[in-house]
């Protein structure tokens, strides 16, 4: 058999290569370039600041390129023509173009990511809501409370008094502002269209502001992994006009569903694939309590652990006094009780037997309360002891006697 000719050939081999490409290409042509093209005006400006870094590093990386490519195909072996000068070592004029031309580059990029850092800051107020669209003053923002669980995303709306899990609202060119926390472990609260990502962990509170300026259903999800369920820890967002969002909102309060703190605890237990739900009513203070650690009965919170320790702490009176400080030390925050033996906190000693038999021996002498100090509490009358898991399977601690 005849083989056709070298010029015929070439192309063949060519075209044979790229066809090997279409399947990556027909990929890539599903995917959603929501990140460069989003709804938001906070998100756009972060996907232009992505397109002009990226111009800029390509003004030095493309003339590299091209001048690898033009060298080794200028010097390659067969070309007797080129010149072949080995005692070469130095030329100014081409030192000055390989520094100066990266260096202005630089220069540009950081000025660009100063000024972007600062105007982008999550924590910023946002001073428009388009282009060209200076906000009003009087516009209030939405505020949006939002607590990652074990996996689901719970959102409370505090100036509507309701809440949802799984699923966000907002109006149309209305600034929101996101506060933003977790129970368990560090998340990632990220959506594409709307803004760029920010950790959301527990016992801390983190900031978000941003806005949507087209209407549409998107995609909101954990941007960092924190178990099991990670990958089914995604939410809708719907970006709504101003009367749909009334709607919304209204439908939610229509609904017969409460977020107390009881239901809230059943809630933050880890469950996945947890269907969008709503909830009428929401108990007023549960995002605060959320954030300092305080749902369950009897948990000191945070902020009230802090005002202690600014007024000196508990001092020798506080030896007893740890169970509310060890939060979560015993058992998964959130989980079914179990019997397990504790110290009471801050607490003083019962004046009557507990379960029919008192904790303390009957025989121990009055403390001496001159070397105990603490700002936070007035010494403990007697020193407590520990109730053992039994004591507490039988008979109510004392430690929520305060």
């Amino acid at each position: 058999m005849t083989q056709p000719p070298d010029r015929i050939r070439r192309p063949l081999r060519l075209l044979s290569r790229l066809s090997l490409l279409t399947p990556i290409a027909l990929a890539l042509g599903g995917c959603n370039m929501v990140v460069l093209d989003p709804a938001g005006d906070i998100a756009r400006q972060q996907g232009n600041l992505i397109l002009i870094s990226t111009g800029l590093m390509l003004l030095i990386i493309v003339p590299v390129m091209a001048a690898t490519v033009l060298f080794a195909w200028r010097y390659r072996a067969k070309n007797t023509e080129a010149k072949y000068d080995p005692d070469w070592d130095h030329s100014t004029q081409l030192e000055l173009m390989i520094w100066a031309a990266p260096l202005l580059i630089i220069i540009c990029l950081g000025a660009l990511t100063w000024l972007s850092t600062h105007l982008l800051d999550p924590y910023r107020p946002l001073a428009r809501t388009a282009p060209n669209t200076p906000l009003v003053k009087d516009v209030k923002p939405l505020e949006v409370n939002v607590v990652a669980l074990d996996w689901k995303w719970l959102f409370i709306y505090p100036e509507y008094g309701i809440a949802t899990v799984n699923e966000l609202a907002a109006p149309l060119d209305r600034p929101i502002r996101f506060r933003i926390t977790a129970t368990s472990v560090m998340n990632s609260f990220y959506i594409p269209a709307l803004a760029g990502q920010i950790y959301a962990m527990p016992g801390m509170e983190t900031k978000l502001h941003a806005v949507a300026n087209e209407a549409g259903e998107y995609q909101g999800f954990s941007a960092n992994y924190s178990g099991a369920g990670f990958s089914h820890m995604r939410f809708r967002f719907k970006a709504l006009s101003d009367g749909d969002f009334g709607e919304w909102v209204a439908q939610t309060r229509r609904g017969q569903g409460a977020l107390d703190r009881p239901t809230y605890l059943q809630l933050e237990r880890p469950s996945e694939n947890v269907p969008a739900q709503r909830y009428a009513r929401v108990d007023a203070g549960l995002f605060d309590a959320i954030v300092n650690m305080c749902v369950e009965p009897g948990k000191m919170c945070m902020h009230d652990m802090m005002r202690i320790d600014a007024k000196g702490g508990l001092g020798l009176a506080g030896i007893h006094n740890t169970r509310q400080i060890a939060y979560d030390k015993y058992g998964r925050h959130g989980a079914a009780p179990v019997n397990r033996t504790v110290v009471a906190a801050l607490c003083t000693a019962p004046d009557k037997p507990v379960g029919g038999a008192s904790l303390l021996p009957h025989d121990m002498p009055p403390a001496d309360m001159t070397p105990l100090t603490g700002a936070g509490l007035s010494a403990p009358r007697r020193p407590l002891v520990l109730a053992s898991a039994a004591d507490d399977a039988r008979a109510p601690s004392p430690a929520l006697s305060n």
